[in-house]
């Protein structure tokens, strides 16, 4: 049976309503603009209870990689709407998000196509790791820039084609995660969490997610 026998769910469930309403009381205490602890906060809320649900509603293996791609899927299908339909354009942390969130989208779907054992599942967690762990550290570089004071964003700075036709790889990876003034802006907000936010929440849970089903038999 595919039962996780050391975890008491309603334990975690409990957590969270403590956890919320813990939230709520900090963001009372809050009267200026949005600070670190106060996004840092959101986001792990957000990560608790999308990953406990994702770990509730763990499918069986093959039908959960097939899941999982289909997320991917749309989360790109929902960056494109915003910037082609919402006209909102994508900074270069968002780029190389959405980067992450293809190569996730790759191993999903070679892992739902191979159906593999255990040991096999181990290893394309690992992959998932390297992918989404790539994705959720270029999403905490937006959140930790998106929390300054204004005054304190950095301006705005070249396009990531003219970087990639002008500097080395490295050169632009490290230009990126200086950031700069337009991935800072929150165009798209949900339940208090900016794109950078929920695509973090994502990033975790899938690497969370692809363990889990790792120690499956």
């Amino acid at each position: 049976m595919n039962r996780y026998a050391a975890v008491q769910w309603p334990w975690i469930g409990l957590l969270l309503c403590f956890a919320l309403l813990g939230q709520e009381a900090l963001l009372a205490g809050f009267h200026a603009g949005p600070s670190l602890v106060q996004s840092g906060y959101r986001v792990l809320v957000m990560t608790i209870g999308v990953v406990s649900i994702a770990l509730l509603m763990l499918p069986p293996r093959r039908i959960a990689y097939l899941i999982a791609f289909l997320i991917c899927v749309a989360l790109i299908g929902w960056a494109l709407w915003l910037q082609y339909h919402e006209g909102l354009d994508p900074c270069p942390l968002c780029i190389f998000q959405r980067v992450a969130v293809i190569a996730a989208a790759i191993v999903f779907l070679i892992a739902f196509i191979h159906n593999p054992g255990r040991t096999g599942a181990g290893i394309y967690a690992a992959l998932i790791t390297v992918a989404a762990g790539a994705g959720a550290a270029f999403a905490a570089r937006q959140i930790w820039l998106q929390s300054l004071p204004k005054d304190q964003v950095p301006a705005c700075g070249m396009g990531l084609n003219y970087m990639l036709e002008s500097f080395p790889l490295v050169d632009v990876i490290k230009r990126v995660l200086a950031g700069s003034g337009e991935c800072a802006e929150k165009a798209w907000v949900f339940l208090d969490l900016s794109i950078a936010g929920w695509t973090f929440v994502f990033f975790i849970a899938m690497i969370v997610s692809a363990f889990a089903l790792a120690r499956r038999e």
